[in-house]
């Protein structure tokens, strides 16, 4: 059974919006973090809801924030914990995908993912895996997890966005290029933007080729 994820919501009526942006926060924070950024997003996509779910767990290394799945490297966790929490939260992740687009009446085509960090792992993670493509995945200081898995596992190719500032040192900024090169051995339309003298963040640079990414990729009318 999957788990109930709390969230908020900006944006048109429940019904009225021809898209929908699902926020995926990093380690430590929670939907909050982001969906501030749906007041940027919003000037230009005026049709579009933005909705933020909080992590189902509390963090494990801290008192306050969410986690998708436990980081061994952070927080010393058995490497089986891991796998059992990314395959946990990848169906928590995909099912409240499911629900909040059919809550909204709109197809999967409809809805984007916009993730950072941890969040921006599991997105890229869950996305290929659903039954249905995307409109596309932003992909912010992320990382493309078990990428052995991804040729097996692979039903769909949403278009992808990396963002990735240089100087990160939380997730390297290596990590960009190989995403990148899994994505496209595998035939997906993924695009990448460094932000140069970034380190573990979205900067404005970042946020300004994600809200192109989108607008590229919404409906007609969006």
């Amino acid at each position: 059974m999957t788990r109930r994820l709390n969230f908020d919501r900006k944006g048109p009526a429940i019904g009225k919006a021809k898209a929908l942006v699902i926020f995926v926060h990093g380690y430590g924070a929670d939907g909050a973090d982001l969906l501030g950024l749906a007041d940027v997003l919003a000037q230009r996509m005026h049709a579009t809801a933005f909705i933020a779910p909080d992590a189902p767990e509390p963090c494990a290394i801290s008192g306050f924030g969410r986690q998708w799945f436990v980081i061994p490297w952070l927080d010393g966790s058995a490497q089986t914990l891991y796998l059992e929490g990314l395959e946990r939260a990848r169906q928590d992740l995909s099912a409240f995908i499911l629900t909040q687009a059919e809550a909204e009446g709109l197809a999967l085509a409809n809805v984007f993912l916009f993730g950072f960090s941890q969040g921006a792992m599991l997105s890229l993670h869950v996305a290929p895996r659903l039954d249905q493509a995307l409109g596309g995945v932003v992909s912010c200081s992320g990382r493309l997890l078990e990428p052995l898995l991804l040729e097996d596992d692979l039903k769909v190719k949403p278009p992808i966005l990396l963002i990735h500032g240089d100087q990160d040192q939380v997730v390297p900024f290596s990590d960009m290029a190989e995403a990148g090169k899994n994505f496209n051995a595998q035939g997906f339309d993924c695009f990448g933007h460094v932000s140069k003298g970034m380190g573990h963040g979205i900067a404005p640079d970042g946020l300004q080729m994600a809200l192109g990414f989108l607008i590229k990729n919404l409906p007609n009318g969006s």
